[in-house]
């Protein structure tokens, strides 16, 4: 930080408050400006410091707000809008029905457990956050109105993986914690509504200045924070904290706020020091005296760029550092689902609902009464008209027919190919075998089923069939002896034989290959490098016409190339890793399998 900066946070600490006077202080601002700053995402349990700072927060809004909850698994048709069809089928044409997102118009929507809401309902609520409208085509309706809401998106993940998506809380300001880090003590006095309603009357009537936009962009770049939102809600926050005091110009106080309050909770990282600071050595830096200092503020008052960031570095999280792991396993996590729950398959009769489609009635297939009448409902008046003596009071053609579709997760087996051969002990097979013990305790935790096969001398051997038994899969892996040469067609093809029979058992198969790569051994038993090679790389492409994922660890002293062209032909992630042990080889592992699982 440099010299400036400092002096802009001890002018902040004569204003600090305590944890919950923040988080009260963010309910007055939301509830000044609701539409700009979009909302909040509050991290932690379900506990009564919670509910009562939303119940503050729905006292402040507007008398006859709306505040909508929305549940897990909603319907689009609930969500966005659609037909009505019980007014449809008696009017005999189209009927509106406005959805909850149209509902909450000028008010505010509560996402219980966030972390878990679907992405295409993530996706929705981005979009009428981007554009203030909500377009509906649907069933055949078109609708098109404008609806501005805030949304409070309650995380209540356990683990530091669960959290909310980067879609939804980058498009809300404000970020809290509650729990046992959280909130505590009494609630603080909070403004009157009348004295919100005054700062909404006074807020677009409040000046920036020119040089604030500069000044959050330069604080948002020096914290690590990609997205161009931070600093768009940091001056709308200032702003609203000017309205909020009634002042006709956003001050450096409220500049000073928007920081702490927006720029440091999305921090990536602490801010460098500069450079003349950074040269000079420990024993020539002086620390000057409180005297010293004032006297330098009051001849050298900090610029604004560099009060906003001192306001903003002073109020950076606790463990910034530990927290970038947990974001990057987070990306990782969006990217491609692990084999925690396996890969997500179509069913026509069990799972999680996902619509309907047009399809003939047959057996196996589930019938979607209200879908086909929805349909069904705009021509009932031209079909009455066709058949006016026709008995039934409604008219239902094949055409109209839907059926339910359901999609569920599928059981996950990690497929363990180990290479044992003489080059492979002779290198790090006990490093490997380390490595695929982890791997098998993490598969256990996510009770998937686990497999392991063995090639070395002439061939390939099934040392545990899939199995749910980590003591088994254990016993079988530490029996492995090691030496020989080494067959890689005949283990690769013996690894796709069991992901087939996995897959016709309606699993998800994940293969993870440990090699040297140095396939000196035909499939027949018969030595030569280069047919061996050949044979590998015609087998290996199975994997890639077949669409299995595989995960390929060159575990030799210097990646092979041959190692490269083998993942390559198999499709798989190629994982060069010369220089690990055991855990850092799992660890690998572990994040490559989350993308692998997910398929191309």
């Amino acid at each position: 930080m440099s010299g400036r900066a400092a002096k802009g946070a001890d002018a902040l600490r004569t204003a600090d408050t305590g944890v919950e006077s923040i988080a009260y202080q963010v309910a007055a601002l939301l509830a000044v400006d609701p539409n700009g700053l979009a909302g909040a995402v509050l991290r932690g349990p379900a506990d009564p410091k919670r509910d009562e700072w939303l119940e503050a927060l729905r006292k402040l809004l507007p008398t006859g707000a709306p505040w909508r909850r929305v549940p897990l698994g909603i319907a689009d048709s609930r969500l966005l809008g659609g037909l009505d069809l019980a007014a449809s089928l008696s009017a005999g044409r189209p009927i509106a029905q406005a959805g909850l997102l149209a509902e909450a118009d000028g008010g505010i929507i509560i996402l219980p457990m966030a972390e878990r809401v679907e992405s295409q309902v993530i996706a929705r609520i981005a979009a009428v956050l981007d554009h203030g409208a909500l377009r509906v085509a649907r069933e055949g309706i078109t609708v098109a109105r404008a609806t501005r809401f805030g949304v409070i998106a309650l995380d209540e993940g356990i683990t530091e993986d669960e959290q909310v998506a980067e879609a939804l809380s980058d498009r809300l300001a404000f970020r809290l914690c509650f729990g046992p880090a959280g909130l505590h003590g009494a609630v603080p006095v909070m403004p009157r509504r009348a004295e919100i309603e005054a700062a909404r009357l006074l807020l677009a009537q409040v000046k920036i200045p020119a040089d604030l936009p500069q000044a959050f962009c330069a604080a948002a770049l020096a914290l690590g924070i990609p997205s161009l939102r931070a600093p768009v809600f940091a001056m709308r926050c200032a702003r609203a904290a000017a309205a909020l005091a009634g002042r006709m110009e956003v001050t450096r106080e409220d500049a000073a706020l928007a920081a702490q309050l927006i720029l440091a909770p999305r921090a990536r990282q602490v801010p460098e020091a500069p450079v003349e600071e950074q040269e000079q050595p420990p024993e020539q830096q002086q620390k000057p005296s409180d005297a010293d200092t004032q006297q330098q503020q009051q001849q050298d008052p900090p610029s604004l760029e560099d009060l906003v960031l001192a306001a903003a570095q002073a109020s950076l999280p606790a463990g910034l550092l530990a927290g970038l792991g947990v974001a990057a396993r987070q990306m990782a996590r969006q990217a491609g689902s692990s084999g925690r729950s396996g890969m997500m398959r179509r069913s026509a009769q069990r799972g999680r609902p996902i619509g309907a489609r047009p399809a003939a009635l047959r057996a196996g297939l589930r019938f979607a009464l209200v879908e086909t009448l929805r349909v069904a409902a705009p021509w009932q008046e031209y079909r009455r008209r066709e058949k006016p003596h026709h008995a039934a009071v409604v008219h239902i053609r094949r055409e109209d027919v839907r059926i339910r579709r359901y999609k569920q997760n599928s059981e996950t087996t990690t497929i363990f190919l180990v290479d044992a051969s003489g080059s492979a002990a002779l290198h790090r097979l006990a490093e490997a075998k380390g490595a695929v013990e982890l791997l098998l305790a993490d598969c256990y935790v996510r009770r998937d089923r686990v497999a392991v096969i063995a090639f070395r001398g002439r061939g390939a051997e099934v040392l545990l069939e899939p199995t749910h038994s980590l003591v088994r899969a254990k016993r079988s892996l530490a029996a492995l002896p090691g030496g020989g040469g080494t067959p890689l067609a005949a283990g690769i093809a013996a690894g796709y034989a069991m992901a087939e029979a996995s897959r016709k058992r309606g699993q998800t198969p994940v293969i993870v290959a440990l090699t040297d790569g140095r396939a000196n051994v035909t499939r027949d038993g018969l030595g030569g490098r280069a047919t061996a090679e050949s044979e590998a790389l015609d087998t290996a492409r199975l994997f890639r016409a077949s669409g299995i994922a595989a995960l390929l660890i060159d575990t030799a002293p210097r990646p092979q190339a041959f190692s490269r062209d083998l993942a390559s032909a198999m499709g798989a992630r190629y994982v060069p890793l010369p220089f690990a042990d055991a855990a850092r080889m799992s660890s690998a592992v572990r994040q490559a399998a989350r993308v692998s699982a997910s398929g191309p």
